[in-house]
């Protein structure tokens, strides 16, 4: 104790560049909690040691920058993995390799920052921690919205620990999702600064965690749909994808696939269902256009089946979409699901950035109309994500037409094998915690996994291999509160703690 009592006078008399590089530090101590490193306890080590350095400022501006520096470091190193993108275009991007991530990390940071200097309002102690929990909490929300949103790697995600314990751990998203879990985490974080009471709360606050948990893998599960999913993991590389000379090697690399999917679930289960799933842009003909393409897949998956397949369409506008194609046992397009969260930078160009600057040839890819809900004959109701849609807690289900399973289709080969598609796994993952809803993931060079409306994860291909998986498609969960609220959920619980702690600093001394 007196070494920790020593540790935490040295941190507070930090001032200037030093302090700066503590609180980066800090950040990028706090970055080794999240997925897929998951090393909870560096969250006891970082929050308080940034509560110390906002508590050790004269201000609200002071703590902005110490938020800044320490949600630089956390981001600088959670997403070191997009470089990786820019390296299958260094020939033209080479100058965004040293400026990519920090910019980034950058603009991400401004939210921390602004969340550190309203936690600076409020007294020192419980009401502090509280400030701070609840407008990260609102911050983060926010980042999921501003300039189309950006949401990745909320600290709720640290949680989606693999196996047994993970599933325990996350089953409160049902109740306030991933912003929820943020939230809890910040509190449980900083509790040790709190004293004896700060650790009897956290105590009986992971205690209602685990036993909600536990209540809720209890419940015997949802009876399986008479659906057989199979997933395709092509594995083709991204250099490869999209070069002519390859088109059909790739198409054809995918039809065989399908066809090995297709004979052994009838060889199974004949009189069952059978959806066969292809990951994003997997194939690299225009299929609403391409009729010889169509009838290919259908007779690839034999009579009666309906083929999910990732494809690029144009639409009246002229303008490209990333989309979702259901194609029938006959090779008519059943339905089409058109990406609406696209990847600023990477599948449009900001209308504030001129096009001089082509950093997405031609502004890139447009906007689909929103969640949508496709309705395919036999199959039950199905939601559709695209890749990057998956990160946006709350922002999934179409209201009209709620769906009875997920499909998360992406490629995640830009990124190698790095942290990069593992935390994009987590974020589905979570997605399926929410809503109670299985989802299946087909991912180009993995992971694809296959999860029920708990989260378990039933069956996976690895990264970099080439492969199938098979599975009857889980039941839905009863549907949770937090698919039936939304995002005003934990915004309002974030809200609440905000301003009750704020209230606390307006109390006279002596009255709690």
């Amino acid at each position: 104790m007196p070494r920790l009592a020593c540790a935490v006078a040295a941190l507070r008399r930090l001032t200037g560049w030093r302090a700066d590089l503590a609180a980066g530090l800090l950040g990028a101590l706090a970055a080794t909690a999240l997925p897929p490193m998951y090393v909870l306890p560096a969250l006891v080590v970082a929050f308080p040691g940034l509560l110390v350095l906002i508590s050790a400022t004269v201000g609200s501006a002071g703590a902005a920058r110490r938020g800044f520096w320490f949600a630089f470091g956390l981001h600088i190193v959670g997403l070191y993995w997009i470089t990786d993108a820019i390296l299958f275009e260094a020939a033209r991007f080479w100058w965004l390799l040293p400026l990519a991530v920090p910019a980034l990390a950058a603009v991400l940071a401004v939210f921390a920052a602004a969340a550190c200097a309203l936690a600076r309002l409020a007294r020192d102690g419980w009401p502090r921690v509280a400030a701070l929990a609840g407008a990260w909490t609102l911050l983060d929300l926010a980042r999921q919205f501003v300039l189309t949103g950006f949401p990745w790697n909320p600290l709720g995600s640290v949680w989606a620990l693999p196996g047994a314990l993970g599933d325990l751990a996350l089953q409160p998203a049902a109740l306030v999702g991933v912003h929820g879990l943020t939230l809890a985490t910040i509190v449980l974080a900083a509790a040790p600064t709190l004293g004896r009471g700060g650790l009897i709360g956290a105590v009986g606050l992971l205690s209602c965690w685990i036993g909600f948990g536990a209540a809720r893998l209890a419940a015997a599960p949802p009876p399986d749909r008479n659906v057989e999913v199979a997933i395709v993991q092509g594995n083709v590389p991204q250099g490869r994808k999209w070069d002519n000379p390859f088109r059909t090697e790739v198409f054809v690399h995918y039809l065989d696939l399908t066809r090995q999917a297709a004979a052994q679930a009838r060889a199974t289960e004949p009189s069952r269902d059978l959806v066969v799933i292809w990951p994003e842009t997997a194939s690299p003909f225009l299929l609403t256009e391409d009729v010889a393409a169509r009838m290919a897949i259908a007779r690839a998956a034999g009579p009666g089946a309906v083929t999910l397949a990732g494809s690029v369409r144009f639409a009246a506008d002229g303008r490209p979409r990333n989309s979702l194609v259901a194609i029938g046992p006959e090779g008519d397009v059943l339905a089409v699901y058109d990406k609406w969260h696209l990847v600023p930078f990477g599948e449009y160009q900001p209308d504030w950035l001129p096009l001089l600057i082509p950093i997405v040839p031609g502004g890139g890819f447009g906007f689909g109309p929103g969640p949508r809900t496709l309705v395919v004959d036999p199959l039950p109701p199905v939601g559709a994500l695209i890749c990057y849609e998956a990160i946006f807690s709350g922002e999934i289900l179409d209201p009209d037409t709620p769906p009875a399973w997920l499909v998360n289709v992406t490629n995640d080969a830009w990124f190698g094998n790095s942290s990069g598609p593992r935390q994009h796994l987590a974020s589905a993952r979570m997605r399926a915690v929410e809503t109670g809803l299985p989802l299946m993931r087909a991912a180009n060079t993995g992971i694809s996994a296959i999860f029920d409306g708990r989260g378990h994860e039933l069956a996976r291909i690895p990264l970099s291999q080439t492969g199938l998986l098979m599975k009857i498609l889980p039941g839905m969960q009863p549907s949770t509160l937090f698919s039936r609220y939304g995002l005003a959920l934990p915004a309002a619980i974030a809200a609440l703690v905000f301003v009750m702690a704020l209230t606390r600093r307006a109390m006279p001394k002596g009255i709690d």
